[in-house]
């Protein structure tokens, strides 16, 4: 709660969207990728889970929203740069990203899993030994993977390239984005494929096997956007309404929704004392 009511104080000291320092006054520019269940663009509007989640503070803070869609190996870069003010797309929280980037409240919690043909039941990181793994230029666990025995990594610019590389029968299994993965498996079951979660919880590998946070990441220059974002995030799990918007989604297990692992940020870029917010 006192969290909560500092996020909230924070947020009431923004008198009007002039305060913030954006990229384009009046505007919030946003940086994502387009890959659904997590972000597109429809009808003027920011649509995903991410993306509605990103409308409303936008609307709330009276920022029109200018879309920038961009593959994923930009968006971070173009936050760091300036020529963004945010970035989304369930992106991952982890220590070396807040050296580059403010990040925001967790948006919800997963853990990262193999996209495999359906029958496989690979649910572990013995199960990737030896194996051809495709998985997309910049995500976090990229050296992980690569440090697992015998994989070979294929890198894509996006999700849609290595599923089909899988489908051709060119790589093994693909690790990527589990809202992503799930909505695209269900999307299209004649593709045949599974996702199942990693059943390992390796100190070795924390970023493939860990508790994740799925948080925005804004330009560090204007914090304040940053705290006002956070404010309205906070105010979200209150009322559950981050699984109100998931169910649209197909995010409507309380997994998504539960702080159910280890706390990495208390210390790192929240106080010492810091509690993960979650939908009770």
């Amino acid at each position: 709660m006192r969290a909560v009511m500092a996020a909230l104080t924070a947020m009431a000291a923004v008198t009007s969207a002039s305060a913030f320092d954006v990229v384009e006054e009046g505007k919030l520019t946003v940086a994502f990728t387009g890959d659904m269940p997590g972000s597109g663009w429809q009808d003027g509007q920011l649509i995903g889970y991410d993306g509605e989640i990103m409308q409303v503070i936008a609307n709330r803070l009276g920022l029109a929203v200018k879309p920038a869609l961009m593959e994923w190996s930009g968006t971070i870069a173009s936050v760091e740069a300036g020529r963004v003010d945010v970035m989304l797309g369930t992106m991952g929280w982890t220590e070396k990203r807040t050296e580059i980037m403010s990040l925001s409240e967790p948006i919800h919690y997963f853990k990262n899993g193999i996209m495999a043909p359906a029958g496989s039941g690979w649910d572990s990181l013995a199960d990737l030994e030896g194996k051809t793994i495709g998985t997309i230029t910049g995500f976090s666990f990229v050296p992980e993977l690569e440090s697992i025995p015998g994989v070979t990594v294929n890198l894509y610019d996006t999700s849609d390239a290595a599923v089909r590389d899988l489908l051709a029968g060119r790589i093994q299994a693909v690790i990527g984005d589990p809202p992503v993965v799930g909505y695209a498996i269900k999307q299209n079951p004649d593709w045949n494929l599974e996702f199942k979660a990693f059943t390992d919880n390796n100190p070795d590998y924390p970023l493939l096997t860990g508790l994740g946070q799925v948080v925005f990441g804004f330009n560090k220059g204007d914090d304040d956007l940053r705290q006002a974002a956070d404010a309205i995030i906070l105010e979200m799990w209150q009322g559950c309404g981050m699984r109100s918007i998931g169910e649209k989604y197909g995010l409507s297990d309380a997994v998504w929704f539960t702080a159910d692992g280890e706390n990495f940020r208390a210390g790192v870029d929240r106080p010492d004392d810091y509690q993960l917010p979650q939908c009770n």
